[in-house]
């Protein structure tokens, strides 16, 4: 901050405009969540290694998070599990943003298709999605990909219903009836007109399922499924700290259970700025 001849404080953040402060924490959003996820890539999950000698061990700066019933250290089974959630919840909600596509353009083909459409999604969101996914797991054997499948499989809904509704107006367009006339096929239509129109919505749609895929899967870890015990997810760090809370040892749920909070914000925090950006209803000068 420098002082200017008046004698007021100038603060350079302050004086951004919408676009740049935006842009600006959408950047500093996605550089934590690449460093997360880069650090958990390159701990190797051998070298989590039990330590007798350093069982149950308060925060320190040896141990930044303290250390559990084994002695591994709290802060890279962590870390370890952020980044193997991130990745999941990236999947599922790739898969879930293609099926949602899929359904909305096999639902804007003709009226029998989209009732058939339509009473899919009543139907995905009539079942717990904690149900479906514990179920769809199982039948996939479990492990990462079927937790993935579970997610994505569960939470295509909303884009969904959005997409059909931006799909059903732009299909009232002059420039779709023109189009029809002069003979142009549905696939076509799709592709220049209808997909340029809606990306929007699935940008920020794909990224909002993230928090949202994140969340579930932590919670059916959480409770044993799909994933093996042995594996530093933060569901199942979350699920063995609660067997030593009743021993004083807080920090075993505190800091991954902070920590998975914070990435679940992040994820939020920048899918609300980049619709911004790309919005132009709500991305201001």
């Amino acid at each position: 901050m420098v002082s200017s001849e008046k004698g007021s404080i100038y603060n350079p953040i302050a004086n951004m405009n919408l676009r740049t402060k935006t842009l600006l924490t959408i950047g500093i959003t996605v550089f934590i969540l690449v460093v997360i996820v880069i650090s958990s890539l390159l701990i190797d999950s051998g070298s989590i290694t039990t330590n007798f000698k350093a069982m149950n061990q308060p925060p320190s700066f040896e141990h930044l998070f303290g250390t559990d019933w084994m002695g591994r250290d709290m802060f890279t089974r962590t870390l370890k599990g952020l980044g193997l959630s991130v990745q999941i919840g990236a999947a599922a909600s790739i898969l879930s943003s293609l099926i949602a596509i899929a359904m909305a353009l096999i639902g804007s083909t003709n009226k029998f298709l989209d009732g058939i459409v339509s009473w899919l999604i009543d139907l995905f969101l009539s079942i717990p999605h904690i149900l479906l996914i514990i179920l769809i797991s199982i039948a996939l054997g479990g492990g990462a990909f079927g937790v993935s499948m579970g997610v994505a499989v569960t939470h295509w809904t909303s884009l969904a219903r959005v997409l059909r509704a931006e799909i059903k107006q732009i299909q009232t367009s002059d420039f779709v009836k023109l189009s029809e006339r002069f003979g142009k096929s549905k696939i076509w239509i799709a592709r220049k007109h209808i997909i340029p129109l809606v990306i929007t919505q699935i940008i920020v749609g794909t990224i909002l399922i993230f928090p949202h895929a994140i969340m579930h899967e932590a919670s059916v870890t959480f409770l044993g499924f799909g994933l093996s015990p042995h594996e530093p997810a933060i569901g199942i760090i979350l699920s063995e700290s609660m067997k030593y809370l009743a021993t004083g040892d807080w920090w075993l749920a505190l800091f991954p259970g902070l920590a998975l909070l914070i990435i679940v914000l992040l994820f939020d925090i920048a899918g609300e700025n980049i619709k911004k950006i790309l919005d132009p209803t709500s991305a201001n000068e």
